[in-house]
């Protein structure tokens, strides 16, 4: 079952003009393809705030996630920082886009090539309340690997 659209209003910026608008590739897609608006060259080891030529008024109850492209993780090495990279309702500056090179060459791209993905998706807020002792579960305080091998 899918969820109903929500509107999500973009600006295009001066540097972001002619650029496609972020969009789905395939009916299935979950994520909106998001192009670069200039040409850059990522350095091994390298990351960098990539500009998207654009801005978005998000809905309050909802962020945008910034993800990487499979194809550029796997071919490339190319992934997003701070992934899922998350856009707040009340951020109103340019989308950027994280890039990290963790693979072994120097990577290009031009204005207007696929970078990364937006997926829409609602936040639910949580309330924290301060107690002296947390209930007591079969895991315990076991930390990272703790249940695995």
């Amino acid at each position: 079952m899918r969820l109903p659209d929500i509107a999500i209003q973009l600006k295009r910026l001066e540097h972001g003009e002619g650029l496609p608008m972020p969009a789905y590739a395939s009916d299935g897609a979950a994520g909106m393809d998001v192009v670069a608006a200039e040409d850059f060259t990522l350095e091994p080891g390298a990351r960098m705030a990539v500009p998207s030529g654009f801005a978005i008024a998000i809905p309050e109850g909802f962020e945008v996630q910034v993800r990487p492209r499979s194809g550029l993780a796997l071919k490339q090495g190319v992934t997003c920082l701070n992934t899922p990279g998350t856009i707040d309702s009340d951020y109103r500056g340019e989308v950027k886009i994280i890039l990290a090179n963790l693979g072994n060459e120097p990577f290009s791209a031009l204005r207007g090539e696929r970078i990364a993905q937006l997926v829409p998706a609602p936040v639910q807020r949580a309330v924290l309340t301060e107690v002296d002792t947390l209930d007591d579960t079969e895991r315990g305080s076991g930390g990272f690997g703790s249940t695995g091998r």
